[in-house]
């Protein structure tokens, strides 16, 4: 199976590419394809006939997008729009990735496909409406929200946290947002598959796909520094001790009993991918006593 993915440099997009196994993944980012500028994608699908679409592209940072509303979303909504549609045009299976932050938090949790959305902030407000316009021009489509996304390489919160415990005596960390931590090496491995199963004729809709169990900002940053063999504290705080620009849902927990009833896709538990994780960053097996 020869998939292409839309983003080059991102967590997921180079999770695919490393977890492609016998598969073939041609990434394409700008500037060769920009989805904010959305010219010639039926180009690009022509000259590398994939079996399967992923776009892994989005604009994340959640705070900078309270500010910088129109690019936010021209990458999250009307470029993964234009994307569907050029990809239905050539009946090609297409996947795209949303996130939890669709949903305010405020009660519901775990959160199932058919939950009724209300995002918080900007962010969550244009991958909502991507949502909305990835299926309405190509139904077929599955779209895939997870959470908390972080992986061996790159800047994400779990590196974050790393560089900050070496750097900082102690640290505090919000212990009252809860949700599913996600290794993007075990989502990847998951959106191959579902990319195999929409190729064979699975439904597309909405999907729940994250790792198992559950999680609070604190608990991940002081699972990963115990991991590395750190020993500097973490203190949990509220929210309301940590203001930030954009406001950040309480408890988005995703239910997940779609995905494992009907595609059979069901990740390792968070602490499970998170060792692996460390492993791959060189930092496994010195947990701190």
């Amino acid at each position: 199976m020869k998939l292409l993915v839309i983003g080059s440099t991102g967590q997921v997009a180079r999770a695919l590419a490393a977890k492609a196994g016998d598969h073939e993944v041609v990434r394409a980012g700008r500037p060769q394809i920009d989805l904010a500028h959305p010219t010639g994608l039926a180009d690009l699908i022509g000259q590398v006939s994939p079996d399967a679409i992923i776009n892994a592209a989005a604009y994340t940072a959640v705070d900078r997008a309270e500010d910088d509303i129109k690019a936010a979303r021209a990458l999250n909504e009307t470029g993964p729009a234009a994307l569907a549609r050029a990809a239905a045009a050539r009946r090609l299976p297409f996947l795209h990735i949303s996130t939890d932050y669709v949903f305010n938090g405020m009660g519901g949790a775990p959160y199932a496909e058919d939950a009724e959305t209300a995002p918080l902030n900007v962010y969550g407000q244009t991958k909502a409406g991507g949502e909305e316009a990835v299926l309405a021009a190509h139904p077929a489509a599955l779209v895939v929200r997870t959470s908390w996304v972080y992986a061996p390489e790159g800047q994400n919160f779990v590196s974050t946290m790393l560089r900050l415990a070496a750097e900082k005596d102690a640290l505090n960390v919000v212990s009252d947002q809860i949700g599913r931590p996600t290794e993007a090496h075990a989502l990847a491995e998951a959106l191959i598959d579902l990319a195999a199963q929409l190729r064979a004729g699975a439904e597309g809709g909405l999907l729940n796909v994250a790792n198992t169990g559950e999680a609070s900002w604190r608990d991940l940053a002081d699972a990963a520094i115990r991991g590395a063999g750190l020993s500097t504290p973490v203190t949990g705080i509220p929210t309301s001790a940590w203001p930030t620009r954009a406001r950040r849902p309480g408890d988005t927990r995703l239910d997940l009993t779609r995905a494992r009833e009907v595609y059979g896709i069901e990740l390792p538990v968070w602490r499970d991918s998170l060792e692996r994780c460390l492993e791959m960053m060189g930092l496994g097996g010195r947990r701190a006593s």
